[in-house]
């Protein structure tokens, strides 16, 4: 073939140094290629829309679904009912994941008491979060039209059922930049045996993909190979990451691609991580009487109490947002068991990641938000053939989350389920609710933040949610 005709129109127009889009844009850019311009920072801080309250956010994730009616939501009537259906009249035409609409109810299975000077009511699972309810805001009237694990997690995270979107910690990223030049903007830490919605809780989805989270491990180095192998001394490193750099922004100028901006931004923090990340994991500076308030007797050990301490020592050093997940929650049978379990690991790193955080001077700009995806069932789920028994079943209809810092009001609480905990009654809290109000919280209108892909404009919270103004100082 005559190697004239072999050359492909693309590869003509790219390599005789004109290019489609020089020839079309050329009289408009006086000559410059439209690559040419200077690189933008992504990851460059940005004005919020208005004055923000937080400048941060600790998301501390129950998946699985923790039961707001052995916990949060205490409702007398279910004694009253224990082992008889609900009325047909409530139940409707409900779906439920596992079990019939004429399951019998079941009792609370904890004992609840009232706290602090607002006397909010918690379950004795709670000892720790009961001496901080007032800082925090409870939310009893959340609900979500979601009710499997993995789609209503990931519904949460990111305003849409199904892979492929933005996560909130990316919008946050998205719409203020990163105030840490030495750690990644938006974290992610889990503990517990897994996540049912996988790292699309975390992603950036359609945006670029310096927008999304970065995972990180409980102990040791966060991420690994962060260590420098033997025989590459500091010098040979930089000097290898400069060359690599110049190649990279190179082809940046050639195709304009966002996600090699995300590869140079990567390469660059990977680098400055072999100083950053060991300070970060180092506990040796706190005192006894910090980690006595983690409930952290060994430091080098991963547990949730460990992660908590880790986003409050992030927070310090400029991370904008940290999500941490805690699997485990998901009791369709022995609900008592898998509550003592869970509380017991995550109560005391709960309470004391506000407390410290208080203490310090931080509470006021940092969010924290604890919650699951949705609620448990008033109904028992029993199944023998499953060896399930003393259960329960997801309920996408009500459940409750807490909110504390960040401009949330302390020792409040807001909205209202019936006398079964099994519909809101009164100030219903949809998840885009809660989505428009961490933004608004964080300086951003909701309404306003947007992406463009595909030819129309995406927001977090799609078409829907409205700020909670009632829960906000």
């Amino acid at each position: 073939m005559d190697c004239c005709t072999s050359v492909a129109r693309r590869h003509f127009l790219r390599d005789c140094g004109i290019g489609l889009g020089k020839v079309a844009l050329a009289s408009l850019l006086g000559g410059r290629s439209l690559f040419a311009q200077e690189r933008r920072d992504l990851l460059a801080p940005k004005a919020p829309h208005y004055g923000a309250k937080a400048k941060a956010v600790i998301h501390l994730f129950m998946a699985g679904a923790p039961s707001h009616l052995d916990l949060f939501d205490y409702k007398p009537k279910l004694k009253e009912l224990a082992g008889k259906p609900l009325p047909a009249s409530i139940i409707g035409n409900q779906r439920f994941a596992f079990i019939r609409g004429d399951a019998g109810v079941l009792a609370p299975q904890f004992k609840f008491a009232k706290h602090g000077q607002s006397g909010m009511e918690l379950s004795e699972m709670l000892p720790h979060l009961a001496k901080v309810v007032d800082d925090v805001c409870f939310i009893r009237s959340v609900h979500t039209e979601q009710f499997n694990h993995a789609p209503a997690q990931i519904f949460f995270n990111t305003g849409f059922s199904q892979p492929g979107r933005p996560s909130m910690g990316s919008w946050a990223v998205y719409g203020l930049g990163s105030e840490s030049r030495n750690l990644p903007a938006f974290v992610v830490m889990s503990t517990g045996s897994g996540i049912s919605g996988g790292a699309a809780l975390w992603s950036s989805g359609f945006m670029p993909t310096v927008y999304s989270g970065v995972r990180f491990r409980n102990s040791g180095d966060p991420i690994l190979d962060v260590t420098s192998p033997a025989g590459v001394d500091a010098q040979a490193q930089r000097e290898t990451l400069d060359l690599v750099g110049d190649l990279n922004r190179k082809r940046l100028g050639d195709v304009g691609d966002p996600e090699i901006e995300t590869r140079l931004a990567s390469y660059e923090m990977a680098y400055r991580l072999q100083t950053s990340a060991p300070e970060l994991m180092d506990l040796k500076g706190e005192s006894k009487e910090t980690l006595a308030l983690y409930g952290i007797t060994d430091p080098s050990k991963a547990s949730f109490a460990r992660a908590c301490l880790l986003a409050r020592r992030m927070i310090e050093r400029g991370v904008r947002f940290i999500n941490l997940y805690h699997e485990g929650w998901d009791a369709h049978s022995d609900v008592a068991g898998n509550l003592r379990n869970n509380c017991g690991q995550t109560d005391q790193g709960s309470a004391a990641l506000v407390a410290d955080l208080k203490q310090r001077g931080l509470l006021d700009s940092t969010l924290v938000v604890w919650g699951g995806e949705f609620g448990r069932t008033p109904m028992v789920e029993t199944n023998a053939a499953l060896g399930r028994s003393l259960g329960r079943d997801h309920h996408p209809h009500a459940y409750t989350m807490w909110m504390a810092g960040g401009g949330i009001k302390p020792g409040v609480q807001y909205g209202l389920t019936d006398e079964l905990g099994y519909n809101v009654v009164e100030n219903p809290v949809h998840v885009h609710d809660l989505q428009a109000t961490i933004l608004h919280l964080l300086g951003l209108d909701h309404t306003r933040l947007t992406y463009r892909f595909n030819g129309r404009d995406f927001r977090l919270t799609d078409v829907a949610g409205n700020v909670i103004r009632e829960v906000l100082l």
